[in-house]
């Protein structure tokens, strides 16, 4: 029985790479910094912190393979994280992003800091698999309470298309190369099933919570400001606008692997919000 620590393991993701590895016969220690929101998982729950190097010893004991979603806009802290990590297993599989691969230039700057943090997994780990996701589908969960009290989703580009992936099906491909051979020093690329606008999107909310659902469109400006009152740092904010234009040019590259590693195809965007639909109710 293999021995799996999943970093963020109270993450939209982590959540299914804990489930996911223990239905597949894993033992499971998830790590985080506040146990409260962890508890009731089929795991074991340590406190652990990535920019405290010693309370990541203990949890990485023993263990055989580590789950890392990097949740820093900076990788300074990870050389010093991954000296541990990779000193107790073999196999580390890390959450990365598609803005790696370069095809979306507007996202350099959040591409650096994953690029670094990827550069020092594969360095360190003696087996390591980089995921790299398009637009997480659940990203729309910050339209959640605009569409609950007006039914609108407000923003500056309706027609910036992505291929927008299940978190659920990112966790089914990390458990694979969690716990199986042969995805050793292997890239993904992982998307959903389809490319769709932001204001398709908002469409298929409104016809599967059985509520309309309407875009509207803000100035750039606004769009910012949103962004910024929504937490995110003003450089990134002013990136993931210069992205969503960007995407306006073209439908979103769609791949196949989460199929390929699976078994099964990446699930839909309507899928996605059927499963979420209570959040936008």
């Amino acid at each position: 029985m293999q021995t799996v620590l999943v970093i963020g393991a109270s993450g939209k993701v982590g959540r299914h790479v804990v489930a996911g590895s223990h239905a597949a016969g894993a033992k499971v220690r998830a790590l985080t910094r506040d146990p409260l929101r962890a508890t009731g998982r089929p795991a074991t729950v340590v406190r652990g912190d990535l920019t405290d190097p010693r309370s990541l010893a203990a949890a990485a004991e023993g263990v055989d393979a580590v789950y890392l979603m990097w949740p820093f806009f900076t990788a300074a802290a990870a050389p010093a994280a991954l000296d541990v990590l990779a000193g107790h297993a073999a196999r580390v599989v890390l959450l990365s992003s598609g803005s790696v691969d370069g095809t979306i230039p507007a996202a350099a700057p959040i591409a650096r800091f994953h690029a670094e943090v990827e550069r020092t997994v594969e360095q360190r780990a003696a087996e390591w698999t980089i995921l790299r996701p398009a637009g997480f589908a659940a990203d729309s969960l910050d339209w959640a309470a605009s569409i609950r009290a007006a039914g609108v989703v407000a923003g500056a580009f309706p027609d910036a298309a992505g291929a927008w992936i299940h978190e659920a099906d990112i966790a089914a491909v990390a458990v694979h190369a969690l716990l199986d051979a042969g995805h050793d020093r292997q890239r993904y690329a992982l998307t959903g099933p389809q490319s769709l606008t932001m204001a398709e999107q908002a469409r298929i909310i409104g016809e599967v919570t059985g509520r309309p659902v309407r875009w509207q469109t803000r100035s750039r400006a606004e769009a910012s400001a949103q962004l910024i009152a929504e937490g995110w740092p003003d450089e990134y904010a002013e990136v993931a606008l210069r992205v969503q234009e960007q995407l306006t040019h073209a439908p979103a590259e769609v791949t196949g692997t989460v199929a390929d590693i699976t078994g099964e195809p990446a699930r839909t965007y309507r899928q996605w919000v059927a499963d979420h639909a209570d959040a936008f109710r």
